[in-house]
């Protein structure tokens, strides 16, 4: 499943307009905007042009943007890897920062009316006595009191229920929204043009290019490539992600007929010109189920289902 990122913003702050430079899409009315960003790999392109791709296709991330803060709003991305929140650097009239402390406040109370929620729909199935019911009330009861005395689940010592899926817990980019960070206005603009245009007006790397570095960053991913004259295509895993587990990205039958895995790095592939050549030259190497892949691998797994 591709990388989720949720983004949040107060009122006129740009958030939307960030959606749809990043996505490319229109947002639509309802309670949430869902649109794919592709994200940008001079890499692949080389390898494309190397094996005679016919199609070529970038990895992506899920966007997904709410128009506000409130709790049932922001419940729709507690199933997002990360969030961004966009902060008004334009208006002359609000404070960034104070504006990402204000967000920070809203996701922390929409995480205590999830808890108090979930509290109260647990506490009554377990009223049948069962016993795991009656440890999760016991655990949610300690929970809330810990939020009621001003803490956060992200400071909560012990392990939290698994169907929390708090907010307060993921990694937190904020961009601004002005001179100071990203133009999203021009962006959504540039993102209507064909890229070698929309490249041409801008000074530095677009808005989506900096904001997936971060989102690597924070998330510890990397990219690995499968290059074949039909598709050449990158894939996100996270670092320390073994062999199997990026076989399980690409697809799952892949995954579940796993024989042996021919390793290259993306570099090595371009400078011999085509995977015949790299074998031949003794770049390419089999691995098997628990080879960690690297950020730049090409992977050819070979599978018997």
């Amino acid at each position: 499943m591709a990388v989720q990122v949720g983004i949040v913003g107060l009122p006129n702050a740009g958030a939307t307009t960030l959606f749809r430079a990043l996505t490319h899409a229109e947002a639509s009315s309802g309670t949430e905007h869902v649109g794919m960003a592709a994200i940008p790999d001079e890499r692949l392109q080389k390898l494309g042009a190397v094996v005679g791709a016919k199609k070529v296709t970038p990895a992506a991330v899920r966007v997904v943007d709410v128009p506000g803060t409130g709790a049932a709003l922001l419940g729709n991305l507690r199933q997002v890897d990360a969030l961004i929140a966009v902060l008004d650097g334009w208006s002359g009239t609000r404070d960034p920062a104070a504006d990402l402390e204000t967000l920070k406040l809203e996701l922390l109370v929409a995480d205590r009316d999830h808890v108090e929620r979930r509290l109260e729909r647990v506490a009554k199935q377990a009223k049948s006595g069962d016993a795991t019911l009656r440890a999760e009330v016991a655990a949610l009861e300690r929970i809330l009191a810990h939020l009621d005395a001003g803490g956060t689940l992200a400071e909560w010592a012990g392990e939290l229920p698994a169907e929390l899926d708090p907010l307060t817990t993921k990694p937190l980019l904020a961009v601004e929204n002005g001179p100071g960070g990203v133009d999203a206005q021009l962006e959504a603009e540039l993102a209507e043009l064909p890229d070698e245009e929309a490249a041409a007006f801008r000074e530095s790397e677009s808005a989506l290019a900096g904001i997936v570095r971060r989102l690597f960053e924070v998330l510890d991913l990397v990219t690995f490539f499968t290059a074949g004259d039909k598709e050449t295509r990158a894939w996100t895993l996270a670092r320390g992600g073994t062999a199997i587990e990026a076989a399980g990205t690409v697809h799952s039958d892949i995954a579940r007929g796993f024989i042996r895995c021919e390793v290259i790095r993306w570099d090595d592939l371009v400078a011999a010109g085509s995977h015949t050549e790299a074998a031949r030259q003794g770049k390419q190497r089999l691995e098997g189920k628990t080879y960690v892949v690297q950020d730049g691998d090409v992977l050819n797994v070979r599978f018997n289902v």
